[in-house]
This record gives structure tokens, sequence and C-alpha cells, in this order.
């Protein structure tokens, strides 16, 4: 579903071909770092006047390619994450809200790379629900969210407040902590991720390529954040939301998000927004952190110069801007994401403002190994690789579509981005049409502008949303599966409970010392980097023994 009034990128407009040494089988790895809930707007390669402190992802940019204007799918967590690993909308695979099951038959970028002969893994958050490998060929880790029908949306009782929606506690409780629910999830991710690449780094130089995601929690509320992270902040300006708007002045979405996160009506005391706000700049100080100790793992294995690194989100946070907080619309800081993608070896550092979308993704990684994809099956994004080349040219894709369907809205909630603009629309509420380099705040909807101009740009889009969505399908499709959902996660709660969380599997009998294994070739199998019997550096694949390293 390509839009038709800009024609998408494609490999064949590259002005450069793939690397000879991809054609012969010597494919680079990919490490995908993917953080939870950043809000792109507030980060330094953005905005040269952010506070938050984050010298490894700035230096991941000065040698990226960085696309400033970048948008996920979905607001939301799990139909964001569905639609980034498959290139599809939320509408073509049931990803509406953080219930909704990816079926175990849509091929996502794992699929593919798998497919060219990469061993893909996952350590870390993903939100899928029910099947949990999805193409990958192993997981690192659980998930911190669970992997079932309990956290599904109630359109047929739209003003109740369920247990589990966001809440005013995350702020009122923000500050500094020891420990959290969040920091061991990370620790563990960090820990597997870190083996992981030792491993690689160990085996012999015609082992498979890995394609590894390592998927962050943080910096996704609750805004608490270790003790060390808060304190880089201490005496630092927090600098308040730049908008705030009167509830009563909201549009009908946001009306809606503050009675879902319990906020309406709320008086939040300027103490709590501030520690709310430091809490998420330390969170994001931890994640940079933790970018920084993967790229070190590479660069001390030798592997730097040979991996793809690729960073981003899956959504953003509103941290208070408009009176909103977590995600859930299409504003820019809950909508747009980062997303870089470093390969020095053959991609030159640029900025590309050419809007985007994390849909993009797949098809960008299938191109980066001269795969292929097969193009009898749907997909919704479009190769960025001509981009990567230095493709400059004004008639590549420059439009980017988004689907919501979660809490909040009682009806499908659409986005277009196109050019400057950004056009919001929903069946029950009024459209929103902002034009964001003259408006980067989104302070005036121009849908209710008189400017003959204006107002035949509206035309053009809500014409098109028309023709792309058939809205009154959507509804009846978005209820049914709620309604499913909700019948099943009744009867599974009956009874012995089955969970569908994933289980991660390990093999203790093969790790660390064991007696089938002999001890000194264990520990020198172990260590990196390899070294023959008499402590010599050698290469993998080395061959000479204790003989042969004293000249025998």
């Amino acid at each position: 579903m390509h839009n038709l009034h800009s024609p998408p990128l494609s490999a064949a407009s590259s002005t450069s071909s793939p690397p000879p040494e991809w054609a012969e089988g010597r494919k680079p790895n990919i490490l995908f770092i993917l953080a939870d809930q950043v809000s792109a707007p507030l980060l330094r390669i953005h905005n040269a006047k952010s506070p938050i402190k984050t010298p490894n992802i700035d230096a991941l940019a000065a040698k990226s390619a960085v696309f400033s204007s970048a948008y996920c799918a979905s607001p939301l967590c799990a139909p964001s994450r569905s639609s980034l690993v498959t290139g599809q909308l939320p509408s073509q695979i049931g990803a509406w809200d953080n219930a909704s099951p990816l079926g175990c038959d849509a091929p996502t970028y794992a699929h593919y790379l798998r497919r060219e002969g990469y061993e893909t893994v996952l350590a870390g958050k993903m939100h899928f629900i029910g099947e949990q490998l999805h193409g990958y060929e192993e997981r690192l880790t659980s998930d911190i969210y669970p992997g079932d029908f309990g956290w599904a949306v109630n359109w047929d009782d739209p003003d109740r407040r369920l247990e589990w929606y966001h809440n005013e506690s995350s702020i009122l409780q923000a500050g500094s902590c020891i420990r959290s629910n969040q920091l061991d999830f990370d620790e563990e991710v960090m820990f597997k991720a870190t083996r992981y690449l030792y491993s690689a780094a160990r085996r012999s130089s015609d082992s498979r390529p890995f394609c590894l995601t390592v998927s962050l929690t943080h910096p996704h509320d609750p805004y608490t954040i270790h003790r060390e992270y808060w304190d880089r902040y201490e005496g630092e300006d927090i600098p308040p939301p730049s908008v705030t708007i009167p509830e009563e002045e909201q549009d009908p979405h946001s009306q809606r998000l503050l009675n879902v996160c319990g906020l309406k009506n709320a008086d939040l005391p300027d103490k709590a927004i501030a520690s709310a706000r430091r809490a998420y700049f330390g969170a994001m100080s931890y994640v940079d952190d933790n970018v920084g100790k993967l790229l070190k793992v590479l660069e001390e294995c030798g592997m730097d110069e040979d991996t793809i690194v690729i960073f981003s989100s899956d959504h953003g946070d509103m941290l208070g801007e408009r009176g909103l907080w977590y995600k859930m619309s299409w504003f820019e800081a809950s909508a747009r994401v980062p997303l870089l993608i470093s390969y020095p070896k053959h991609f030159e550092p640029q900025t590309i403002t050419r809007n985007v979308s994390a849909l993009d993704i797949l098809p960008t990684l299938v191109d980066l190994v001269n795969g292929s994809l097969d193009k009898r099956l749907p997909i919704d994004g479009n190769s960025l690789v001509p981009y990567l080349h230095g493709f400059h040219g004004t008639d590549g894709n420059d439009s980017v579509y988004g689907e919501y369907a979660g809490e909040g809205t009682i009806a499908p909630l659409m986005m277009i981005r196109r050019g400057p603009w950004k056009f919001v629309t929903c069946p029950v509420d009024p459209p929103q049409l902002f034009n964001l380099l003259e408006d980067p705040k989104e302070l005036h909807n121009l849908a209710t502008s008189i400017d003959p101009g204006v107002q035949e740009t509206l035309n053009a889009f809500t014409k098109e949303a028309h023709s792309r969505w058939d809205f009154d399908r959507i509804h009846a499709d978005v209820l049914k599966s709620q309604r499913t959902r909700r019948l099943c996660w009744d009867a599974l709660k009956q009874g012995r409970f089955q969970s569908w969380d994933y289980q991660p599997h390990e093999n203790a009998a093969s790790q660390y010392i064991r007696s089938n294994i002999p001890l000194d070739e264990l520990e020198l199998r172990a260590r990196y980097p390899p070294v023959d019997g008499v402590g010599r550096e050698k290469k993998r694949g080395d061959a000479k023994g204790i003989a042969a390293a004293w000249g025998e």
C-alpha cells in the first residue's frame, strides 16, 4: 500500500551497488538496539539544547544515517512492535492493542534474515501475544509484559478505566531507586546480550552472521531510575513541558486520554512533574550507557567494522507536554521515534529529513544484506538503503501512515504525515491538520482554517484517508477482536492457568566447567582473544598446537 503521490524508493534507485563481499556470501552482522518510549524530539541528536546526557548515542549518530523525521506505525507498545517486525500497518495484521496476537504466519524481519542465513536472536522486550518467537531462532530472556489477552481494550464500555491502564501514580511517585522491576529486566537483557556477543566472537570465521535484537524497557514509565542516574541530573535545570493546554481546550481524543490515564481534573504538583522528567532523563542516560556497553563489546572483539548498528524505539512519551503523559496520541512527542543506521565501512554519516516509518526497517534490513522480499506478500514499508547511499532526489517516498485502535480512542484514529503536513482523522472526532514546518509544537489546528489553500489540502487528505481506510470495516474488525479475546480470557482465567509467557531455555550441562569436556581444552576455547598452548594470541581457526608454538 504505497502512497500514490510519491513513488517508493527501491534498491534499484541506489547510486551504488551492494559491496562485493556481500554477494560472495560474507554478510555483515546486525545489532538492532530498541529502547522503549523514547521521545525523539527530546534527544540531543535532534535538539542541541536538550539537557539529556546521551554521549554514546550522540557518538553513534555522528557516524550514522540519522533519520530526523521517523514515526512509529502506532503509538502503543505491542501494535507498534508488531508493525515494526512485519513492515505492515496494524490493520493488515490485526495489531489493535497491547493484547492483540500477531499471527504465526506473518513474516517478520527475523524470518527474512533467517532465510538469508542469519542467526536471529532476541534479548529483551517485544510484547508478543501468544506465539513468542516469530522467526527468532532464539530468545535469550522472557518478556517484561504478559503474553496473554489480559490487556485487551473494551470499546463496548469506553468510559470504564481498567485496572492496568496508566495512572498518575507513576508521576506522583517519581524519583530515584536502588532497584525496580524495569532495572531487573534490563540488567538481565544486557547480561544475556553481551554474553551472546562474546560467544559470537569466539566462533569460527565461517559461522553464520548474526542479527541480535537488544530490546530494553527503559525509559518506559514508571518514572524511577537508579540513584546513580538520578544523581547525574543533580543541580541541572529540568525544563518543564513547553506547552500547557487547559483541559477544556483539549481536543476530544486528548480529553479521553486524560480520563484513561486517571489525569482528568488532576492538579499535578510542579515538583512531581519535574521529578518525573528528571527520572526519565536519567533513564535515557541509563539506556545510553547500555548502548555504549554493547558498542564497546563489538569494538573490543573486533566486530565493529563488520556489524550494522541500528538504534530506534517503538514510540515516544508526551512527558507532560500539552498536559498529556505516556503515549497513545499522534502528537510529535508520542509518535516520533529516533532512527539511526550505522555502517561507516560502507555508508557516510548524514541526516535525512524525509518522513520515514518504522515500517521501513524490515525492507531496509532485507535490502542491506542483499536479500529479496517476496513481492507477492503485503508490505507497507520501503527500503531506506537508497538514502544510505546518498540519494537526495525529490521523487522518493515522503509519506508515513499510522493507525491507532487502543485505549483512549473509541474508533480508529489514523494519521498521514507528508511533507510539512500532519493529518489526523477519526470518525468520532474533528480532523486535525498541522503544518509542522511553521508550527512544530502543533498549536494551530488548520482544519478550522478558512484559507482556500489550506482547505484544499485538508480536503485532499480527507479524500485520501477515506480511500485508503474503510473505517466502518476496521471498526467492526476491532470490536470483533476485542469481544473474541475477552471471551477467551474470561474462560482461560478459570481453573488451571497456563501462561503463554516465554520461558528461556538454557542447557546448564554445556555451561562453564563440566566433566565431559577436557578442562584445558575448555578453558582455551572459552578465552577471548584466543591463544595457543603457550599463551600467544592467534586468529580463531589457527590450528597451531603447543609444539608448533615452541618451534618444534
